[in-house]
């Protein structure tokens, strides 16, 4: 029998009556009294010092989480989802945080530092191609989250909708996955934070090393306690001057390869292109940029995880998705378009540009111009990128183990969230692998790095492969049950096609990976040990991914989710309705063509 979304008011009764049954909460009343818990007379009696104490209590309608399993001992899929659903994560975030986070979210040393690298592996039309394809993976793929992300605001986002739309093995999967893939990063970022500084003055910061990772370290996790709010404007800001850096560089690498440099080396155009050429280590050399690309587009899908923190997703959620094609246009393509311009990839500089920000593309190109004073500037904006990608690490890993454990899929503390909306032991703990950073201050600090960015090199690309098959096997569900197109808030414009032209790239980047790693471009000056150790570090992700998935497929004996099994029910918001759907659309019809076309691509 087809399912019908639910009248308006009704969607928050159902999931929470669900979740009672798991739980032992009552569900017959609304939730939202629940979330803060105490009459508006007693919290008004407390001083503030009470207040800030009695906002790390769990926030009453949590008093247990986890409990998935169903009389036969399998996994219970419906009320994992009724459980992300009943979420109490706070949901604060506006229409221009989601903006924000969408434009400026992932920009970070992926594309100031990492693509020097990538540079000068592949050469500049290598680096060109690769980020271009990998850009089309990644519009395809948020357009796919932000369709399912709009009518299923749910905690965890992605990853519920791959034990959702798939298998709750592969969801398990790939919560941790993720998970894991962030929890590394916050290390990592801060240690690049710390080996940043050195640019200034190498000795000086060098010895300090330990005292710049304790300060950025105490102020990444400072901005996260503050909730969903503090990311939220961190990010807003973070974004900003990213979004303003970038845009002046395109502005001025046009101009400096045009020959209005200060130097008076004049006209540059192609010349790069030409001499040492467009290509480096052929075919091989294209391939091995393609993962680095996909780590420096990681985190856009954040945007969908915040869906269930944001105030009216319905709304704000299309809008932000909408603009990544923008962004992947604007402040990737054309800013690497014109750093293969300016730098050639036989640069010396660019060696170990995965370390330091001293080979990245961007301050070299500064610097052969002879502008002073511009690299370090650009430096700062390194120093701003690397510090917002570690912010993003707390929020992303934190509330995909929330997640995971209100499904049953981690352990029940992580489930932990306070009267405030926080997932205050899931934020503990990420922030407790920060201090692994302190490797920064030691010898083995470039060794340490490599392995950290080899568990989460290949997180991206299993997540958005997994938002793309899951989108596909959604649509498939929705037509199944009797649902058409016109009753979707927001559907995705590359449509089902766009998914499994997704789905194919995000394959291709793994095989593509898996070549490059087996059998690297200078694999015949390599020992044995090393191509070895090659391998592990540029596919360690998919065994961790395999076996996470085959040993939680064996233990739940879970199937394969069908499209008439599927709920399409539970989580919908309570002001998703067929017929708001209709009035909406009534409504566009009466706009001006200017504001259709507008509204399509922003």
């Amino acid at each position: 029998m087809a399912h019908t979304i639910p009248p308006h008011g009704n969607a928050y009764v159902t999931d929470f009556d669900k979740f009672a049954k798991y739980s032992g909460d009552s569900g017959t009343s609304s939730p939202a009294p629940a979330l803060f818990g105490r009459p508006r007379s007693k919290r008004l009696s407390e001083t503030p010092t009470q207040r800030i104490f009695s906002s790390f209590r769990r926030a009453p309608s949590r008093k247990h989480t986890g409990d998935i399993e169903g009389p036969d001992g399998r996994y219970d899929a419906e009320a994992a989802a009724a459980a992300t659903a009943a979420s109490p994560l706070s949901r604060v975030l506006k229409g221009r945080h989601l903006q924000m986070i969408a434009i400026g979210g992932s920009i970070g040393t992926g594309l100031f530092v990492g693509s020097g690298k990538s540079l000068s592996t592949g050469g500049p039309a290598a680096l060109l191609i690769a980020y271009t394809l990998v850009g089309v993976l990644v519009y395809c793929t948020v357009q796919a989250l932000g369709e399912m992300a709009v009518l299923f605001p749910v905690a965890g986002s992605f990853c519920a909708f791959s034990t959702r739309f798939l298998d709750p093995a592969w969801g398990f999967a790939m919560g941790w996955n993720y998970a894991v893939g962030w929890l590394v990063v916050l290390p990592l970022e801060v240690e690049a934070a710390a080996i940043t500084v050195d640019y200034w003055n190498p000795t000086f910061s060098s010895r300090y090393n330990a005292g710049w990772v304790a300060i950025f370290l105490f102020a990444i996790i400072t901005i996260n306690m503050f909730g969903v709010k503090g990311y939220g404007e961190a990010e807003f800001v973070f974004s900003i001057v990213k979004v303003v850096a970038v845009i002046g560089f395109i502005i001025l690498g046009v101009i400096l390869d045009c020959g209005g440099g200060p130097d008076g080396n004049g006209y540059i155009g192609g010349m790069h292109w030409i001499h040492p050429g467009a290509f480096n280590n052929g075919f091989k050399g294209l391939c091995s940029v393609f993962v680095t690309a996909a780590f420096a587009f990681g985190g856009t899908e954040l945007v969908g995880l915040a869906a269930a923190e944001t105030a009216n997703p319905r709304k704000s959620l299309p809008t932000a998705v909408k603009q990544v094609f923008w962004r992947i246009t604007i402040f990737y393509i054309l800013s690497l378009l014109l750093i293969g311009l300016l730098v050639p990839f036989d640069d010396p500089r660019l060696i170990g540009a995965s370390t330091s920000a001293n080979a990245s593309p961007f301050v070299i190109a500064i610097r052969n111009a002879g502008i002073s004073g511009l690299d370090s500037i650009m430096n700062v904006v390194i120093l701003i990128s690397v510090l917002s990608v570690g912010n993003s690490s707390i929020y992303g890993s934190s509330r995909i183990l929330a997640a995971l454990a209100d499904q049953g899929q981690a352990p029940k503390i992580f489930g932990y969230i306070d009267r405030k909306g926080r997932p205050l032991v899931s934020i503990a703990f990420a922030s407790l692998l920060g201090f692994l950073a302190f490797l920064a201050s030691s010898e083995k600090r470039d060794e340490a790095f490599l392995w950290m960015m080899a568990i989460s090199g290949l997180s991206s690309v299993f997540t958005w492969g997994s938002i793309c098959l899951a989108h596909v096997r959604f649509r498939a569900a929705w037509k199944a049950q009797g649902h058409t197109l016109d009753e979707l808030t927001f559907k995705s414009q590359a449509g089902v096609l766009g998914s499994w032209l997704g789905f194919v790239l995000n394959v291709s980047v793994l095989t593509a990976q898996f070549w490059t790693g087996f059998s690297p471009p200078m694999y015949a000056n390599m020992s044995t040990l090393d191509l070895v150790k090659n391998f592990f570090q540029a596919y360690l992700a998919a065994p961790i991914v395999l076996l996470c998935y085959v040993g939680y497929k064996l233990w739940y004996r879970t199937e394969i989710i069908r499209s008439k099994d599927m709920d399409l029910k539970t989580g919908l918001r309570d002001h998703y309705s067929a017929g708001y759907s209709a009035i909406e659309e009534a409504e566009r019809r009466g706009w001006p063509r200017w504001k259709k076309i507008y509204r399509a691509v922003c």
